[in-house]
């Protein structure tokens, strides 16, 4: 049955174009091998990994997400899996195949309890140390301090080896690649602070630094773990959008039907699509007539008719009557595939973004390393060669100079600010969300789901002659249809009765039919009914030869919507909408809530599209949306935001979801993430200046290495409580 206005078709998104066919002599969309790369794990990688693999015969591009430590490769036809690992190793990382079909969070999940386990060692350890280090400083000597210090070894060397895992690994593996990331300056203080300890500890030496050794791991792993837990949160849409393809479809031969996969089905073939079921194939329809709700991939509010020589594309839901398709797209070809394939492109792009700690990163390694080994070579000159005392100041500047402030530096804002949004209704996906949503100039708005609740709502019900409405809920009450819903609703709860109206049926496609006093009456279409449609949501009666009436609705505001657009417009920030809804439909929304640029009928890359523009241009844009059809503009954006009642796949595509119904905390969010950046600073100048303090008492040799271990500690604890501001 069809009750809607909306026209029947808003174009072919199956004529989607795949970004890796857009460019003239790119390969096609089939010619692309995605491989999983586990030890990317800094910017750094992404050039070495895309400038490493685009030399090779066959490559045509590369692009590596960082998040999610996937490498994308497009070549000629000529390249497989096996082609490519090999030239990856080269490379000094392991590549593994990938399925995104078959993508879970397992991977994460296992990293997870990995670091957390490892954690917990080093805490233990730590804790039984600095006990034992407790009884020298107290005054312990001779046998007894030295009792302690190889006690305290015992428990510190296996604790480091194990705990210190994860920073040994990728240092070796930067080493082998020639490249000295964060991770080496954290091994190689690691291994000094231990070596030296051991050396003290067999040479009767007053002071052994186990307890630094094992006290940098612990703070380390901390923070490592607060990066991995904003990493492990960013899903790839793409895999999300994979989950929506329908496995198997029924097609109709000379013998009968069969079931078979989607991906053997060719164009040509006819398939036949039940009532409830998701359309398995892009095609064009030959037989019946029948709903098709389309909201998740253009964004129209109300179901479309679909009748023969009607449009139908794969994702959308068939909802009343059979439907026999020719198919002109399936598999990879189709449009869900082909808006998967935005995504990940769009995806990949945003990935690129480098965050504040990666850009200190880069000035700070050589920096380390050069003061360590100059203190190094300086000491071994003056002292004449004592090694000894050379290299108890080489390891105390190392450790002083431990990026574990650095480290913590953004994580720690960015666990503050995630623990005061969440409690506002929402949560952080992305360890870069914030830094990207503090710069933020531009919102482009969804509408359906978005701004409304994608929930009609009768409009002046009362105003209508109880005849009519009588009638119209009898008739609506067989309809499972929105509108038909939201009209009984509506009648009900003015106290009205339905009238007895029999022989109710539904024709597909068109509207629902009975009689009434002898005479027909019809709910449904305006054309079906016999009037013209207008330019507003709205289900037509028609009883017997009398004029027919029309029900118009409007989509209720999500509850927030106006406060949160107000607010943005008096932040100055620039408004956009972009809706796959009838053009009528957001005009209203838009004037009503005082957005002045509008768009409607915007198919899904066209709303990527319009959002690429406005970067273009060198807006930074935040998109807020909650369907299929917004996945690629989400992805596209800066920054993305979509409510919890989203679609899987667009939460999954955003950085942020609103958990609540109110969408007025998205303005909070810009303003805490504005704070979280500043606080990030602070937390660089703070960790800038107790270097400059701290670096020059190591390098004249003031400092030992548990001194150092403990200033570093403090940092640490200076930079968690400054991120602890935000609460």
């Amino acid at each position: 049955m069809s009750l809607t206005e909306a026209p029947g078709s808003l174009g072919c998104i199956g004529c989607v174009t795949a970004p890796a066919a857009q460019g003239k002599g790119e390969a096609a969309a089939e010619d692309e091998i995605v491989l999983a790369v586990p030890g990317a794990d800094c910017a750094a990688c992404i050039p070495a990994l895309e400038e490493g693999l685009a030399v090779v015969p066959g490559v045509r591009a590369v692009r590596v997400n960082l998040s999610l430590r996937r490498l994308r490769v497009r070549h000629d036809g000529s390249l497989t899996p096996e082609d490519l690992i090999p030239e990856v190793a080269k490379l000094g990382y392991e590549a593994l195949p990938l399925d995104l079909v078959a993508l879970s969070g397992t991977e994460n999940d296992r990293i997870g309890r990995d670091l957390v386990m490892r954690l917990g060692v080093a805490f233990f350890a730590m804790m039984n140390v600095m006990l034992l280090s407790v009884a020298v400083w107290s005054g312990a000597d001779d046998a007894t301090r030295d009792m302690f210090h190889f006690i305290s070894g015992a428990i510190a060397l296996p604790t480091v080896l194990f705990s210190g895992k994860p920073f040994f690994r990728s240092a070796w593996a930067g080493v082998k690649r020639g490249r000295l990331g964060m991770d080496f300056p954290i091994s190689l203080a690691l291994v000094l602070a231990s070596s030296i300890s051991v050396y003290e500890s067999f040479n009767g030496g007053h002071h052994a630094y186990f307890d630094a050794a094992v006290m940098l791991t612990f703070f380390l792993l901390g923070g490592r773990y607060l990066d991995h837990m904003t990493r492990a949160a960013a899903r790839s849409a793409a895999q999300e959008l994979a989950a929506l393809e329908v496995p198997r479809a029924i097609r109709l031969t000379a013998e009968g039907q069969e079931t078979v996969n989607v991906s053997d089905l060719a164009v040509g073939d006819l398939i036949s699509v039940r009532p409830g079921a998701r359309v398995p194939a892009d095609g064009v329809v030959t037989d019946g007539q029948s709903e098709i709700d389309r909201s998740l991939l253009t964004g129209e509010s109300l179901p479309a008719r679909a009748a023969q020589g009607d449009v139908v594309s794969a994702g959308e839901v068939n909802l009343t009557g059979p439907l026999t398709v020719r198919v002109t797209a399936a598999g990879r070809d189709s449009s869900l595939s082909r808006i998967a394939a935005l995504v990940a492109v769009a995806e990949e792009a945003r990935s690129r973004y480098t965050s504040l700690a990666d850009r200190a990163a880069r000035a700070y390694s050589p920096l380390v390393h050069t003061l360590s080994f100059g203190a190094f070579a300086w000491w071994m000159w003056q002292t004449g060669g004592d090694i000894r005392f050379a290299v108890n100041i080489s390891a105390a500047t190392l450790i002083i100079t431990c990026p574990c402030a650095l480290g913590l530096a953004v994580p720690a804002v960015v666990t503050a600010a995630s623990g005061k949004l969440f409690k506002k209704g929402l949560l952080i996906k992305s360890g870069t969300a914030l830094e990207r949503l503090a710069q933020v100039d531009t919102v482009v708005f969804d509408k359906t789901g978005t701004l409304t609740l994608g929930a009609p709502e009768p409009l002046d019900l009362a105003a209508h002659d109880a005849d009519d409405l009588r009638v119209a809920l009898a008739l609506a009450q067989g309809s499972s249809h929105p509108l038909a819903q939201a009209l009984a609703k509506g009648a009900l709860a003015l106290g009205v009765r339905p009238a007895h109206v029999t022989e109710i049926r539904e024709v597909p496609g068109h509207g629902i039919e009975g009689l009434w006093q002898d005479r027909h009456v019809r709910l449904g279409r305006a054309d079906w009914v016999g009037t013209e449609a207008g330019d507003v949501t709205a289900t037509t009666l028609r009883i017997g030869a009398s004029d027919p009436v029309s029900f118009a609705f409007a989509d209720s505001l999500r509850p927030g919507a106006e406060t949160l657009v107000a607010a943005l417009a008096k932040q100055g920030l620039e408004l956009h909408l972009v809706s796959g809804d009838v053009a009528g439909a957001v005009q209203g929304l838009a004037r009503r809530l005082g957005i002045p640029a509008w768009t409607a009928g915007a198919r899904p890359e066209e709303k990527a599209a319009y959002v690429k523009a406005l970067s273009a241009k060198g807006r930074r844009v935040l998109m807020v949306g909650d369907g299929l059809n917004d996945t690629a503009a989400l992805a596209e954006a800066l920054v993305s935001i979509s409510p919890a009642s989203a679609l899987d796949a667009a939460r999954a595509a955003s950085d942020i979801v609103a958990l609540g119904r109110d969408i007025s905390p998205v303005e909070d969010a810009l303003r805490i993430a504005r704070q979280a950046v500043r606080r990030m600073r602070e937390n660089f100048w703070l960790s800038a200046a107790y270097n400059v303090v701290s670096v020059p008492i190591a390098l004249v040799g003031l400092a030992t290495p548990l001194l150092a271990a403990l200033a570093m500690s403090v940092s640490s604890v200076t930079v968690t409580i400054n991120a602890l501001r935000l609460k």
